[in-house]
């Protein structure tokens, strides 16, 4: 097995490869016994593996050594691909420990290409990741228990260390939305490094800003309750209802209204309704109920 830091020495060269149905069993089945091997299916005709490869590599070059990839040719290497069933490209599989664990078809988008590195390079284990990792378990612990100010002192200490850490820059950004101070939160995610803004952590946080802004401006939701129930087709009220149901911690109710008000008129203010749903739907767990239900009833509506 490697020790702590053995992988950080690893030739960048090394770390990704060309790869034959010869070499398959070397490259990938035995190297994915220490390491986590990415392998990359695809062909010289195909367009979206012209964007995905070299995606794939930069995000495997960035894990310095914690995870490896071998690109496979299907044109001229047919054997694992038909074992593997592949029957689109590009098609990228993850293996560990001799086994596939993971993987996708078709192209992504750049930031879940380095999430999906980050999260195979993760199962070989990095003692100082692993660190790293409950240091923000912890700090997100004490952000629930109402320790703003704690927490926001433990994220910036993180990012000490590792100053790309998404999940810290995106408890910090949090901490201070919990302490109500949004103009520093926002600044915050301004100074994020360019190579992590597009991750989805921190794009969660962008649409907490945007929320906790307008719930600033949010008006008195029984007025607003009153006056969408005797004027049912005034859209700016319904609007304006959604926002201050948000604001007052009432989120399914906001999706609620925001739903009804697409339903009546998909197109009033460019799509007003809509693009408040994303906003909320960002600044959730994407595996949050809420979520999971919006999205759904929103789709109904689309394609009703």
């Amino acid at each position: 097995m490697l020790e702590l830091g053995e992988t950080q020495s690893t030739p960048a060269a090394d770390l990704v490869i060309d790869g034959t149905d010869g070499t398959f069993a070397t490259d990938v089945i035995e190297a994915s016994q220490t390491v986590p091997v990415i392998v990359d299916f695809w062909a010289q005709w195909c367009g979206p593996c012209k964007t995905l490869g070299p995606a794939l590599e930069a995000a495997v070059q960035k894990a310095g050594g914690r995870v490896k990839m071998v690109k496979i040719d299907v044109d001229a290497n047919q054997i694992y691909a038909g074992q593997l069933q592949v029957q689109s490209i590009p098609t990228v599989y993850a293996f560990y420990q001799g086994r596939p664990v993971d993987g996708f078809q078709g192209a992504l988008p750049p930031s879940e290409i380095g999430a999906f590195v980050e999260k195979i390079a993760a199962l070989g284990g990095d003692t100082e990741a692993e660190g790293l990792s409950a240091a923000i378990e912890a700090a997100n612990q004490m952000l629930d228990e109402g320790a703003a100010t704690d927490a926001a002192e433990t994220f910036a200490a993180i990012l000490q260390e590792e100053p790309d850490n998404a999940a810290a820059y995106a408890g910090l950004v949090r901490s201070y939305l919990a302490l109500d101070d949004v103009d520093q939160a926002e600044a915050i995610l301004n100074g994020a490094p360019a190579e992590i803004s597009t991750d989805p952590l921190l794009e969660a946080v962008h649409a907490q800003i945007t929320l906790a802004r307008e719930a600033a401006n949010a008006g008195p939701v029984a007025e607003l309750q009153a006056t969408v129930e005797a004027e049912p087709d005034n859209h700016q009220a319904r609007f304006d209802l959604a926002i201050a149901l948000h604001a007052n911690g009432k989120a399914e109710e906001a999706v609620g209204e925001l739903l009804e008000l697409f339903r009546r008129d998909r197109e009033w203010n460019d799509g007003a309704a809509k693009t408040q749903l994303f906003t909320i739907f960002d600044a959730h767990d994407p595996k949050d109920p809420l979520v999971l239900n919006g999205r759904r009833k929103l789709s109904s509506l689309i394609f009703a």
